[in-house]
């Protein structure tokens, strides 16, 4: 009995080495790729310690103005953007108020400039202001829209505009600004406000700063309407420098041209229009639970169209969203041996953008085009 006893046990511990060496194996070989470093669905993402950014107006003699959110008593919170990924191109600007992250955003307005304000759970818009060493509190406002960018500046009583930067703790700066999705004027209604545009530090630009004194309402861009539009090629890039054509296709196999389109005189934040029998359609990237989310063209009936990237040999390569940084998706072209290859915006004039997914709210799903669910909007950005 004794020798049965030990030869049973014996058993038992070889099973559990045996488990445990199958489980280390597998393990090992599920370890994501260096390409692979998070999934688009939310649960994946990668989150890295909060790196806060302070949000300043820069005086003209370089000296920089705090930047505060003012309740209804006249007190003051801070306002920061927050940096939560690897990437620094796209960060959320928050005010803090009370132990809350508030939205900030541009509200829509009849005036000649745009009131930038923090919106409280209970519907209350916070006007954000910043602050001179004599403690004059001077308005955050936005003062003229380039396409889907807002402008954004600290505006004296005296009418000398400020810039609004993000500074990082590293002396890296951001360019705050709004931003829009919607090419209507309200972007959307937030507790019963509505909405123009939603704040954002982005990387600046050389081409949106230079501006003049507008005379109109901020959502009668003067400089959109006398600007001569220009189309962008979307190509997909090969690791041996040769351009693929990115192409939208119908269920019957017919092609239609997919192309950056630059409406004003800014080009660091372009939509991405898929042009299909006269119509520009919206290209999204898609909410799916597969390990890569589709990019998608969507007709205004709800018809989806396959975007994919087109070989010399007219071998059709998938476009997908491959991973998350934050508020931006990586979007890739997938070869036949399932390498990567970037996708970029270029213009007849040989400008280069890159072309990524845009995530506006923390929510993962965005809103929904004819039923269809969207993860992110694809765009193409300064690099």
């Amino acid at each position: 009995m004794k020798n049965s006893n030990q030869s049973f046990i014996r058993a038992i511990y070889y099973n559990v080495f045996i488990l445990g060496f199958l489980f280390v194996f597998t393990a090992c070989n599920n370890n994501p790729s260096k390409d692979k470093t998070s999934k688009t669905e939310s649960d994946d993402i990668v989150k890295v310690e909060e790196i806060f950014w302070n949000v300043k107006a820069i005086h003209p003699n370089g000296k920089s103005l705090d930047v505060k959110v003012f309740d209804n008593a006249g007190k003051s919170f801070d306002v920061k953007a927050i940096q939560n990924s690897d990437q620094d191109n796209l960060l959320d600007v928050k005010a803090f108020i009370d132990g809350e992250k508030l939205p900030v955003k541009i509200l829509v307005s009849k005036s000649q400039f745009a009131p930038v304000v923090a919106i409280t759970n209970k519907g209350n818009a916070y006007k954000i202001k910043a602050i001179t060493p004599e403690g004059e509190q001077i308005e955050v406002i936005g003062v003229i829209r380039f396409g889907n960018v807002v402008i954004m500046k600290a505006l004296t009583k005296k009418g000398k505009f400020y810039g609004v930067k993000a500074i990082s703790p590293t002396g890296q700066l951001n360019d705050v600004k709004g931003i829009k999705i919607n090419p209507q004027e309200r972007e959307m209604t937030s507790r019963g406000l509505n909405i123009y545009a939603h704040v954002k530090a982005m990387h600046p630009s050389d081409n949106e700063d230079d501006f003049r004194m507008p005379k109109r309402n901020i959502t009668k861009d003067i400089y959109q309407s006398n600007f001569k539009r220009i189309i962008w090629n979307i190509k997909a890039v090969t690791k041996d420098g040769k351009n693929l054509d990115v192409k939208a296709f119908d269920a019957e196999g017919n092609t239609f041209d997919v192309k950056a389109t630059q409406d004003s005189r800014q080009h660091s934040f372009m939509n991405i229009k898929a042009f299909v029998d006269g119509a520009e359609l919206p290209v999204k990237i898609m909410q799916s639970t597969d390990e890569y989310a589709p990019v998608k063209a969507i007709g205004s009936d709800g018809t989806i169209y396959d975007v994919k990237a087109l070989t010399d040999d007219n071998v059709k390569l998938d476009v997908k969203g491959i991973s998350r940084s934050g508020n931006i998706i990586h979007v890739k072209a997938i070869n036949e041996n399932g390498e990567f290859l970037g996708v970029k915006a270029f213009a007849p004039d040989g400008k280069l953008n890159v072309v990524k997914g845009m995530k506006i709210f923390e929510r993962e799903i965005e809103m929904k085009i004819q039923g269809n669910p969207v993860y992110a909007h694809l765009k193409a950005i300064t690099q």
